[in-house]
């Protein structure tokens, strides 16, 4: 079962064979939070925040999770160890569900769903691209403002990532970052940015999901004493920066050594990007903030 295996109505199956209902609003509408959670060499990483936002998310979207947090720790150690894999991407997942009554759209009383689900490791952006690095794309289409859609409750409305990804490839470049409508840097689909300039570290704060790794990368910094700022910056700092790197669960720390096209800095990847990289897989690898699935299995066992 090393393709994956998904929890979803209370049962454990091949990750495709997993079925949801079409008339779910999860699907219809989109209706649905998320949270993604990785396991590296059998360690989840910062599980706790991640449940935590997830359960932030849910509230922020008036979804009712059928499971308590140490009840979704158990699911997902259970569907990683059931796909054997030592390496994986972990997601939680709780869609409205159906509507109860025909013709009556009260969104209240629909039944919320859980899914768990893990699959081997994915790389956003494969560990061969980061060794030369990324051409990142500053695309026209812009990111959806918080007043229509709150960026920090983890949502599956892709809609303007989606459209940003289709331009930045239309342009031959590996991936796209998003502006807000106020013309500030915001994000991209599925990772938060940085870039460094005169040995400072600069990150958006506004109309971004706040990453646990974009945290985890402020956390590096912070012990090797770099500064870090948060901040509305337009695209021109950007543009003008001696290195950049994108973070997410689905891949870590990425250096960008192109932005339009146009070399980054020297054009390769920077020597403090490869810092705070070496760092966060030297200390997962450590077993730093993680939490052995093994042990999460145990804890069933004694239950």
């Amino acid at each position: 079962m090393a393709d994956g295996i998904v929890h979803i109505d209370g049962a454990f199956v091949p990750a495709d064979e997993a079925r949801i209902s079409i008339f779910d609003l999860g699907f219809l509408r989109g209706d649905a939070v998320y949270d993604t959670v990785s396991v590296w060499k059998g360690m989840f990483f910062r599980l706790d925040d991640h449940i935590e936002r997830f359960m932030r998310s849910c509230a922020g979207m008036r979804l009712a999770c059928p499971h308590e947090p140490e009840a979704i720790k158990r699911i997902l150690a259970s569907c990683v160890s059931r796909a054997g894999l030592e390496d994986s991407y972990v997601q939680m997942i709780v869609t409205r569900g159906r509507f109860n009554t025909v013709g009556k759209r009260d969104v209240r009383r629909c039944e919320n769903k859980f899914i768990g689900l893990a699959l081997p490791y994915i790389w956003i952006i494969s560990p061969e691209k980061q060794t030369e690095g990324i051409d990142l794309a500053i695309v026209e289409n812009r990111r959806t403002p918080t007043e229509s859609i709150d960026p920090t409750v983890k949502n599956f409305n892709w809609m303007d990532l989606q459209r940003g990804l289709f331009q930045a490839l239309d342009r031959d470049a590996d991936h796209a970052v998003l502006l807000t409508t106020g013309g500030v840097v915001a994000e991209g689909p599925g990772f938060n940015l940085f870039w460094i300039k005169r040995g400072r570290l600069m990150t958006p704060k506004g109309n971004v999901l706040e990453g646990i790794t974009r945290r985890t990368v402020a956390d590096i910094a912070t012990e090797m004493g770099i500064a870090v700022e948060f901040g509305d910056f337009p695209a021109d700092a950007l543009r003008g920066a001696d290195e950049a790197f994108l973070s997410s669960t689905a891949g870590g720390i990425m250096p960008v050594t192109r932005i339009d096209g146009k070399p980054l800095g020297n054009g390769a990847p920077g020597i403090l990007t490869g810092r705070i990289r070496e760092a966060y897989w030297s200390k997962r690898e450590a077993g730093w903030l993680g939490t052995p699935v093994a042990s999460l299995l145990g804890r069933q066992a004694a239950a």
